[in-house]
């Protein structure tokens, strides 16, 4: 497939998909989501990619959903778009691989729920999140209501949606929206050394861990540890496990 918006760089077990429609501010439309769905059916079943970055390209890392696509939808079209939207962060949240958000700038409407979807997010002190659909008459669509205040609590979700107040990338740091904030030259490379850290662990713990922790959300305390605890008894069948243990008590690096 010939990417239109997507710009793909893959090196060091590390893939970065850079967001580029700028005069657009980046905004997410259906070629969007068919390029993303694309790329993920090749990344998929690649062994030797660790980690995935996601950023935007120019003073935006996505300003929300494209309006000049949505102004003539009627309500079936709309909800089509949205449940393509949902889909494909769905897909994002539950990847084999940890994928991390290099929020730029702005990240609003569907640009704060792409990066919600991920892993976590690391932002430029000029970043801006909301989620600004009240503004035009409408509720977020990409399943903000419901991963806002899972992220960051009740109060905030609530706050941040029925005001549509942009807020900065430091008050994201304090509500628990983004993990950490950096200075905007900054930026990709503190991502690319976060995901280079991640990256080096060669074993299946990483993947792992990302699928038992998502999956423990949805289920209750005691059956969520069990599901730890019988993910854990399969770690020991794996020789990198071993290796991981040989190596810290032998004081040297594991060779994965």
């Amino acid at each position: 497939m010939e990417y239109r918006i997507l710009k793909i760089h893959i090196a060091d077990r590390i893939a970065v998909v850079t967001i580029s429609r700028p005069a657009a501010l980046n905004a997410l439309n259906s070629d969007f989501f068919n390029e993303l769905n694309h790329f993920l059916d090749d990344l998929e079943p690649r062994e030797d990619v660790k980690v995935l970055v996601i950023t935007g390209e120019g003073k935006a890392f996505v300003a929300g959903a494209d309006i000049a696509e949505m102004v003539h939808m009627n309500s079936e079209e709309g909800f089509n778009f949205s449940t393509k939207g949902q889909r494909t962060f769905d897909r994002l949240e539950q990847f084999g691989i940890p994928v991390i958000a290099a929020v730029n700038g702005y990240a609003l409407g569907g640009g704060c729920e792409l990066a919600m979807a991920c892993d976590f997010r690391i932002a430029s002190k000029l970043a801006k999140f909301g989620q600004p659909e009240m503004n035009l008459g409408m509720i977020p669509g990409y399943a903000a209501t419901q991963r806002l205040s899972r992220l960051t609590g009740l109060g905030n979700a609530l706050y941040l949606i029925l005001t549509a107040d942009t807020i900065t990338a430091d008050d994201a740091l304090r509500i628990g929206l983004v993990q950490k904030v950096t200075e905007p030259e900054m930026l990709m490379e503190e991502v690319m050394k976060l995901a280079t850290k991640i990256a080096g662990n060669g074993s299946q713990a990483v993947p792992t861990s990302k699928r038992i922790i998502r999956a423990g959300i949805a289920m209750n305390f005691q059956d969520a540890s069990e599901l730890e605890a019988v993910e854990f008894g399969k770690q020991f069948n794996h020789e990198a496990t071993k290796e991981g243990m040989k190596a810290f008590l032998e004081k040297r690096k594991p060779d994965w």
